[in-house]
């Protein structure tokens, strides 16, 4: 699998990266061994995890996993500063919300209770899992330049900024990496987002780049029981996302795989995964099964017309 370069960094990772968050909810300890083991020996390198992942449950998975591929082998990276906050099922149907606290005591807390859990001295790279309002921006800077400097960690990132956001904290703080949704279907960041990432040297590490599965081409006639638009718990965001200009952009993704001879999913991956500044793209899979699809579209590379008509279609006007 091709590493790529992180931005302006030395930091190298493969250009598809390992999603866990379904890993100790969806995805058993036995299954996300077969995973990690392929994505390995495929080459792959990055692989993304956080304390907030299925309540902990994720990294206590990967945490013997790690040692079993090799320490060496891996770039970890993790985020912080956010947990998980599960609604009361009597209100309503079940969801989950992030409840958001960058602060030095938390970012720090979890940090150590990170290392500990895979069994490391360090990570590869460490982001902040959201901006936080209520805590002062030198507050942030000043704990992930400390993260590095005491060699907890070697790369610093954020996750989930808007395009000032992420600027801002940029021209105060050692940042390599800069992680956001990015799709076919989700093109918004091109505007401010990118362009704040490429100014500032920083690496684009694209997530849900299948836009949680529409890209596949599997809601096209109807929505399979087995998928997150049947979870109540996902169910609105897929359904919400499922507009006029969404079938446009699949059924154009479903003819390029068709004239290609592979795969929808290849296909969209392939595109994201070549535009600027994007140094790798974060995937997750249920089970091996899906996992070894991901896998396969790695060697797809899109001719240049394909990839000009989708950025057409896709684009947004207003």
């Amino acid at each position: 699998m091709e590493q790529r370069t992180v931005g302006r960094s030395g930091l190298r990772v493969s250009r598809l990266g390992l999603a866990t968050h379904t890993w100790g909810r969806e995805t058993d300890a036995e299954d996300a061994a077969a995973q990690l083991a392929a994505f390995a020996e495929a080459g792959g390198t990055l692989v993304d995890t956080s304390p907030a992942y299925c309540d902990g449950a994720a990294q206590r998975i990967l945490g013997p996993l790690v040692a079993e591929i090799g320490r060496e082998d891996l770039v970890l990276s993790v985020c912080s500063g956010q947990r998980a906050v599960h609604t009361d099922p009597a209100a309503g149907p079940a969801t989950i919300r992030w409840s958001v606290d960058a602060s030095r005591r938390t970012m720090m807390r979890q940090l150590d209770q990170t290392l500990r859990m895979l069994g490391t001295d360090h990570l590869d790279l460490w982001t902040v899992a959201a901006w936080d309002p209520h805590t002062p921006l030198e507050e942030v800077a000043g704990t992930l330049e400390y993260a590095v400097r005491t060699g907890r960690v070697r790369y610093a990132g954020v996750r989930g900024y808007d395009g000032w956001q992420l600027a801002t904290l940029a021209a105060a703080a050692p940042l390599t990496a800069a992680q956001t949704p990015y799709s076919l279907l989700a093109r918004g960041v091109e505007h401010e987002f990118v362009p704040a990432a490429q100014h500032h040297g920083l690496g684009i590490i694209a997530t849900a780049p299948l836009a949680g599965g529409i890209l596949t081409g599997k809601y096209r006639d109807g929505v399979p029981a087995d998928s997150r638009g049947a979870d109540e718990a996902t169910a609105a965001e897929i359904n919400a996302s499922l507009d006029d200009r969404a079938v446009r952009v699949v059924d154009a993704v479903v003819t390029a795989a068709d004239g290609l001879g592979t795969s929808p999913l290849a296909v969209a991956l392939a595109w994201i995964r070549d535009q600027p500044g994007v140094a790798s793209m974060i995937v997750g899979a249920r089970d091996i099964g899906q996992l070894t699809g991901v896998l396969a579209a790695e060697t797809l590379e899109l001719p240049r017309a394909i990839t000009a008509a989708l950025g057409d279609v896709s684009a947004r006007t207003e």
